[in-house]
């Protein structure tokens, strides 16, 4: 879905901002052929995901640099940012999208996908704040819209995933709970009983609560996408015929 709207062709050079293990940089090589750099901060995470792009053969087209993304300078045909946002914190959203709009070619795309809440700001509870996400926070829209208005950049689609993380924090407490044994072996029983709350508790709060996920489409123009949203399932359809 988020590579469809992309609209990513071989070639192209994509910035993917918090890449983590590089499982979507690994990934937009294989599928769309792709030129992908990966900043990460964390050099365990970097050196981790550069092995795994090498052993999915595709190690000459993706690259991983320890660099903070304000730091990086050149020109990227698409950009995109999953589940980086919620650490910048909301003093520097205008930074973060003017940092955007500035690495985006001319016709570039770029695709923000974050945790948000679905009322006004808020704060993160004591809990998550100490234990899970220290410094994260999942913002309002109107503290996003408010930044991005400020870029000159162009709002081409934002949807909203109002359950789907809900069936993800279920799948992945499924599988945590089945290896819950040898967790505790490698971390102790203390944080398999936090990280099992976690994940219970993010899990109701996306299914009943005011969580959600949201993804942000920006475009340095007003033409930047299609006007209608038909090239997505078309390039999703095409995705899942070559085995994607």
């Amino acid at each position: 879905h988020l590579a469809a709207k992309l609209r990513i062709e071989p070639g192209m050079r994509v910035l993917d901002i918090g890449s983590g293990w590089g499982e979507l940089a690994i990934y937009l090589a294989k599928a769309c052929g792709a030129q992908v750099t990966g900043l990460n901060v964390s050099p365990d995470q970097m050196a981790a995901a550069q092995k795994r792009a090498e052993a999915a053969g595709v190690g000459d087209a993706v690259s991983f640099i320890n660099k903070d993304y304000r730091e990086l300078t050149g020109s990227f045909d698409r950009i995109v940012s999953v589940g980086m946002m919620e650490h910048v914190g909301v003093a520097h959203y205008l930074e973060y999208f003017e940092k955007i709009r500035d690495l985006l070619a001319p016709d570039g795309i770029a695709l923000v996908h974050c945790i948000g809440r679905v009322g006004p700001p808020g704060f993160t509870g004591p809990f998550f704040d100490k234990y899970i996400f220290p410094g994260g926070y999942a913002p309002a829209l109107s503290e996003v819209f408010a930044a991005v208005e400020q870029t000159g950049l162009w709002h081409s689609d934002c949807e909203f995933w109002r359950r789907h993380y809900h069936w993800t924090l279920e799948a992945w407490r499924e599988r945590f709970m089945a290896q819950r044994d040898e967790v505790v072996v490698m971390l102790g029983e203390r944080f398999a009983r936090m990280w099992e709350f976690y994940l219970s508790a993010c899990s109701i709060s996306f299914d009943i609560g005011g969580d959600m996920v949201f993804q942000l489409l920006l475009g340095q123009h007003k033409s930047a996408v299609p006007v209608i949203r038909d090239y997505v399932t078309e390039a999703e359809q095409e995705l899942e015929r070559r085995g994607f």
